[in-house]
């Protein structure tokens, strides 16, 4: 579904990706792990079209999306939840929803979205006409992930959805993941939770400095003692940004 190869991408005269390859399959849930300023989120900013890319390329269901524009690439099926949510606070729960589905004009159909991400999100159905800058942090998460999915994207990237969440709150982000990929849709992560994320994706990749270090299975990860020291604090801690 996904490929991007080579990619690399410089702000001013700092390079922020090397060489950058990866691949996500359809129906999969690929994670980006890794410690705070690895590049996890330039990477899909860049597939997003917030960022330029220097050279590589982005290649979904065939097309390529360098050059593009975030809108024409979310038109195309690919949507963004980012890190700390960016809804829009003085708007209501019902608006921010219908700024989702700007890009489609069949009412009946909004209204058929609006009962399936109902299914999804009770909560939602219940704040529909509150502000959204009054939800909780773990229902404004639940509102920026509901928009998104209200383009019906093929593929929809996640940027930290569990960060400065309550536990409580964690495990319902996490469990709504694993949801949506059993409903079909396909997932690109980023997480710093990393033994949660262990448990939910198909593969992983582990990013540091702006490069891939590692790819594989949860499994194959989990025994590298790179994993277990750095990034599951079993050992010396370390990371940190680059």
């Amino acid at each position: 579904m996904l490929r991007v190869e080579h990619l690399r991408v410089r702000y001013g005269a700092i390079t922020a990706l090397h060489d950058i390859s990866l691949s996500v399959e359809e129906g999969e849930l690929v994670a980006l792990i890794g410690v705070n300023g690895a590049g996890k989120t330039t990477i899909i900013s860049t597939i997003a079209g917030i960022v330029k890319a220097v050279n590589g390329s982005i290649i979904f269901r065939g097309q390529s999306l360098i050059g593009k524009s975030p809108e024409d690439i979310l038109r195309l099926g690919i949507a963004v939840v980012p890190e700390r949510r960016h809804i829009f606070p003085s708007l209501t729960v019902e608006e921010n929803m219908r700024l989702g589905a700007f890009s489609r004009h069949n009412r009946s159909e909004y209204r058929r979205d609006l009962d399936e991400i109902f299914g999804l999100f009770p909560v939602l159905k219940e704040r529909f006409h509150q502000i959204g800058g009054t939800l909780s942090g773990g229902e404004q998460q639940q509102l920026a992930i509901a928009r998104s999915l209200m383009a019906h994207p093929e593929l929809i990237m996640l940027d930290e959805p569990s960060l400065g969440l309550a536990p409580s709150l964690v495990d319902q982000i996490f469990s709504l993941i694993v949801t949506l990929q059993s409903r079909g849709t396909t997932i690109l992560l980023v997480e710093q939770n990393v033994e949660r994320t262990l448990e939910i994706a198909n593969r992983l990749y582990l990013v540091n400095t702006g490069r891939i270090e590692m790819e594989g299975s949860p499994e194959q990860l989990k025994s590298q003692a790179a994993i277990k020291d750095v990034y599951l604090g079993e050992g010396k801690s370390g990371g940190g940004k680059p």
